[in-house]
C-alpha cells in the first residue's frame, strides 16, 4: 500500500486520483444535506453503487461460502444492507463533531466497561478488540467521551490520495493513531507499555497470521493482538457500535474480557465473539471484505483499525 504516489505508474496515479477526485465528490455533495438525512443519503448511495463496484457480488459469494442455506430473500436484502451501511458509517466519519456527539450520547451495555474502569483505576493497559460491525469508530468516540483517552491502529489505503483525507478524520475521532506497519507498531506498544488503551479492528485477512475458523471456514488472523495482551498484561475487552433500527444511533456493548490463555486460543475466541455479534445482525458486518483468502505467509504486522 504505497505512502507516495511517486512509487506508483502513472496509470496508476491516474486511476487513484481519478477515484479519489470521484468519492471527495460524493462526499462533499452528501456532506450539504443535514446530518439527519446524510447518513441515509450516503447509504443510499453506496447501496446503489454496490452492483457497479462488485461489492454486491463479493457480499454474495461471501455468504455462500459460510452460511449457503440463507434464503435467496435474505441474501437479496443483505447485498444492499451491507453496503447501505458502510456507506453511513464513511459519511459519519467524515460528519466529525456531529457524528462523535451523536456517539457519546450511545447507552453502553454489557461487563466490559466495569473491566476497563477497573483496569483504568490499576493502571493497567487495555486493547479494545472490535471488528468492521456497525461502526466501529461510534464505539471509539463514545469512551472517549467518558474520559478514556486511546490509540487506535489502522491499515493504510491503497489509494495514497484518499487515504490522506482519510486517516486525517480518523484522526479526529481521537489521538493517538499508528500506522499499521513496522514504525507503527513500535509507538503503539510503547503507548501500551506506558499503561494506554488501544483500539484494534481484528477481523481482516492478515499475511502471516494463523488459519482459524470464522462461521466454520478457516479465515488467516492476526494473533498479535492476543500476544500483546499476554506480554504487556492487557485486559481484552471486544467492543462493538451496534446500529440501531434509525440507522443514525448507536448501542455501545463490551462483552467479557478474553480469558488470558495463549495466543490462538484468545484470537479463537475473540472470532467466536465477533461471530455470535453477526449472526446477531448480519447487515451490520462488512462482507465486502476478502475474509476468507488463502494463507499466504508473509511478516504479520496486527490487526487494524479502519
Amino acid at each position: 500500500m504505497p505512502a507516495d504516489p511517486s512509487t506508483l505508474s502513472r496509470g496508476e496515479r491516474a486511476k487513484y486520483y481519478a477515484t479519489n477526485l470521484l468519492l471527495r465528490g460524493i462526499i462533499g455533495t452528501v456532506m450539504l444535506i443535514p446530518y439527519r438525512w446524510r447518513i441515509p443519503a450516503m447509504g443510499w448511495v453506496v447501496s446503489r453503487l454496490a452492483p457497479i463496484t462488485g461489492w454486491a457480488k463479493r457480499v454474495r459469494d461471501n455468504l455462500a461460502l459460510v452460511v449457503p442455506d440463507l434464503p435467496e430473500a435474505e441474501v437479496a436484502r443483505l447485498c444492499r444492507a451491507v453496503p447501505d451501511n458502510a456507506g453511513r458509517a464513511v459519511i459519519e466519519l467524515y460528519s466529525g463533531a456531529a457524528f462523535a456527539e451523536r456517539a457519546r450520547r450511545a447507552p453502553v451495555k454489557g461487563p466490559g466497561l466495569l473491566a476497563l474502569e477497573e483496569a483504568r483505576r490499576d493502571n493497567r493497559p487495555v486493547i479494545l478488540i472490535t471488528g468492521h460491525f456497525g461502526n466501529y469508530d461510534a464505539a471509539r468516540a463514545n469512551l472517549i467521551g467518558r474520559g478514556h483517552n486511546m490509540g487506535a491502529l489502522y491499515r493504510r489505503m491503497a489509494n495514497p490520495y484518499f487515504n490522506e483525507h482519510y486517516v486525517h478524520m480518523l484522526g479526529s475521532v481521537g489521538q493517538p493513531i499508528f500506522e499499521q506497519g513496522r514504525r507503527g507498531m513500535m509507538q503503539m506498544v510503547r503507548y501500551l507499555k506506558d499503561g494506554g488503551i488501544i483500539a484494534i479492528v481484528g477481523d481482516l485477512h492478515t499475511h502471516g497470521g494463523e488459519s482459524l475458523d470464522f462461521f466454520g471456514e478457516p479465515a488467516v488472523t492476526s494473533v498479535v493482538p492476543a500476544e500483546l495482551a499476554l506480554k504487556y498484561n492487557a485486559a481484552m475487552i471486544p467492543v462493538y457500535a451496534v446500529r440501531r433500527p434509525n440507522g443514525l444511533d448507536f448501542e455501545i456493548i463490551m462483552h467479557e474480557p478474553i480469558a488470558h490463555s495463549d495466543p490462538i486460543t484468545m484470537t479463537k475466541d475473540i472470532n467466536a465473539d465477533l461471530e455470535k455479534m453477526v449472526r446477531s445482525h448480519m447487515d451490520q458486518w462488512f462482507w465486502i471484505h476478502r475474509r476468507w483468502k488463502p494463507y499466504m505467509p508473509h511478516q504479520d504486522d496486527g490487526g487494524d483499525a479502519g
